[in-house]
């Protein structure tokens, strides 16, 4: 029996998913090319975005980390200035590539239970005309908070800056109105809401906003400019693609479409949530973030205060049961985050609280 894995990503695929894998393809065979010609337009339906309105898509490979880099490295020139909002672990992440490809930054840095206050971003703005680009967290995975990346993106309309939302862990599955919030780049992965593999990462961008990145790459590998320009009529890759991993995707966007879309994985994902929240309460749990800034992809909680809690032997016995949490990443606070993400559904959610319930019994804790 395969373990459940309440994790942000990898998480449970559907059989149907991890057999669309077992083909063997060349990168350059008319199916494959097909399979992402498909992709590519289905991930712009999903977004609610056309070709005919100037945008597009193009998949990167590597993990997440890899598009953002692609898109950090590639949409900021070198005399550009970027203005980072971070509450979290994948923020500062964006800050350490900065860093590396010496582009200047301006960071807001706030606790990772405090969403970023939208003055403060207007106030760096309004006083510091060189800012040139703006990023965040959608979903920022170290806690599960969700960031206002609406509010933050009427600033960076109005103070006419490029707009870059890393949407790793909530694209596919929460709504965003990529329009209304006016963004330039948004990043996300094969392995998270849209229950594929992990292999490539995927960029939705205004055709116009990537058009003026022409020769800023500091990378080969990741320059998203040349990768698009050779994929926008040939959907094929510079460099050999992970083809099982698009062949999971294809598959894992069908089977999104035939569950009913986002609005469908979206109740479904909070209905893992609410019953997650009901049946921790009751066994003396208590979450990290304030209700009111919980998202509901991964939650973080804080260690029971108990002497004879342990994490390491906590995890251990909740995957002898097949039961697989998630270690925490906060910089002050111990915790562990649980995910409810995946082909996971709210009788998965009830098992892993009666394994919880047995772990702490054997543990002799008591609330």
């Amino acid at each position: 029996m395969d373990n459940k894995l309440f994790t942000p990503g990898p998480l449970n695929t559907k059989l149907s998913v991890k057999e669309a894998m077992l083909h063997d393809m060349g990168s350059r065979d008319k199916e494959f090319i097909s399979v992402v010609k498909e992709i590519r337009e289905q991930l712009l339906l999903l977004a609610g975005l056309t070709k005919e309105e100037g945008y597009d898509t193009v998949l990167m490979q590597g993990s997440g980390t890899f598009g953002v880099e692609s898109v950090i490295s590639t949409a900021i020139p070198a005399d550009g200035h970027l203005l980072l909002i971070t509450n979290g672990a994948y923020g500062d992440r964006i800050g350490e590539m900065a860093k590396v490809y010496g582009i200047k930054t301006t960071t807001l840095s706030y606790k990772e239970n405090i969403v970023p206050p939208a003055q403060d971003v207007e106030e760096v703005l309004k006083t510091d005309s060189t800012v040139t680009h703006v990023a965040i967290i959608h979903c920022e995975t170290t806690t599960g908070i969700f960031n206002d990346i609406e509010r933050i993106g009427y600033l960076a309309r109005k103070y006419n800056k490029i707009y870059i939302v890393d949407a790793m862990s909530s694209f596919g599955a929460v709504p965003i109105d990529f329009k209304k919030f006016d963004i330039d780049f948004l990043i996300s992965s094969s392995n998270k809401c849209i229950e594929g593999v992990p292999g490539f990462s995927f960029i939705i961008f205004k055709v116009s906003s990537l058009e003026s990145c022409k020769a800023n790459a500091r990378t080969v590998s990741l320059d998203l400019y040349s990768q698009w320009a050779y994929m926008r009529n040939s959907n094929s890759f510079r460099y050999t693609p992970p083809i099982q991993t698009i062949l999971a995707f294809h598959k894992a966007l069908a089977i999104l479409k035939e569950e009913g879309g986002i609005p469908k994985r979206s109740e479904r994902y909070q209905q893992n949530y609410h019953r997650l929240i009901e049946g921790t309460e009751a066994l003396g749990l208590r979450t990290y973030l304030n209700k009111e800034d919980q998202g509901y992809i991964i939650t973080s909680f804080l260690f029971p205060q108990h002497p004879n809690f342990d994490f390491t032997q906590f995890y251990q016995k909740l995957h002898e049961q097949g039961q697989v949490i998630y270690q925490g990443k906060l910089s002050d606070t111990d915790c562990f985050r649980i995910g409810n993400i995946g082909d996971l559904f709210v009788t998965d959610i009830d098992r892993l609280i009666l394994a919880i319930d047995d772990v702490f019994k054997e543990m002799n804790i008591h609330f």
